[in-house]
């Protein structure tokens, strides 16, 4: 009686774009996935294969200091992006990079460019044009964002709900005006540490911005009591507002919110002077704050 030996199958035997490309390989880091290309042949069209369907692409899972034909190479086939995160990579990111991949990439719905700090006014023009679909929008530390260029931002990108423009110092209160009257689904937006910004952004964006959560005005010295107010009585979902270093912004507004359960980054008054006051003495004395 003959006896059958099984056959070993390869991992390369199974269907790539059935099996592989959604199942297994979105599993594995990028970084593995790229040290994988040097296996075989095979290997390498297996790859190039699942990085041009990819859907996410975060730079952190490489390093920050990917060579720019890399990044190039990476995303030169890919038309089916949906995320798209490339923070802090201002050691190499420019146009020249970027816009390819933004022009072929029409149904990105998130991008973090975080601190990328050698793109121009151009990139976001770009991903204005071609990403009518983009619900969440980091520009933190970009100090290239002008108002030209988030004015095309709110005209093309209406389903806005998440912007962060955090130190974007060349805007004023006239381009925040523009983009949430363009943009009213705006849920959580950020306009913390520029001093340009002052009550007539903060007004316009609780009045154009019923489904606001989330509002950071940090370093926004211009800011005053008035427009906390308004904020209270526009924004009813509001849940967190962050007014650290706002110094013309006082208790006798944050008190509304306080009430409504609003998360506040700064301390009630007489909290606030109990923690100095243990931290100069050793010891706070009993005082009941409910009083």
């Amino acid at each position: 009686m003959m006896s059958v030996t099984p056959t070993r199958g390869c991992l390369l035997d199974l269907p790539w774009e059935d099996i592989l490309v959604p199942h297994i390989l979105c599993h594995l880091p990028l970084q593995q996935l790229l040290s994988l290309q040097r296996v075989s042949k095979s290997f390498q069209s297996l790859i190039q294969l699942y990085l041009a369907n990819m859907r996410c692409f975060d730079s952190s899972q490489i390093g920050p200091a990917i060579p720019r034909a890399a990044f190039v190479n990476l995303l030169k086939d890919n038309e089916v992006l949906q995320q798209l995160a490339l923070q802090n990579c201002s050691d190499w990111l420019t146009d020249q990079e970027l816009l390819p991949v933004i022009g072929q990439n029409h149904h990105l719905h998130r991008i973090q460019l975080k601190g990328c700090a050698q793109l121009s006014r151009h990139a976001l023009v770009a991903i204005s044009l071609s990403c009518p679909s983009l619900r969440q929008l980091s520009l933190a530390h970009c100090e290239w964002v002008d108002s030209l260029s988030l004015r095309s931002l709110a005209d093309h990108c209406k389903a806005l709900e998440a912007v962060d423009l955090t130190a974007c110092r060349q805007l004023k209160d006239e381009a925040i005006c523009y983009l949430v009257q363009k943009c009213s689904r705006l849920k959580s937006l950020s306009l913390a540490v520029n001093a340009n910004v002052g009550d007539v952004a903060v007004e316009e964006t609780a009045k154009c911005c019923p489904e606001l959560e989330h509002l950071d005005l940090t370093g926004c010295l211009r800011v005053k009591n008035d427009s906390i107010r308004v904020l209270a009585e526009y924004c009813p979902k509001l849940r967190s507002l962050k007014v650290k270093h706002c110094h013309n912004v006082a208790e006798s507004s944050l008190s509304i919110l306080r009430s409504r359960g609003v998360e506040l980054d700064v301390e009630p008054p007489l909290q606030r002077a109990l923690v100095l006051l243990q931290d100069v003495v050793g010891f706070a004395p009993f005082i009941n704050l409910q009083i």
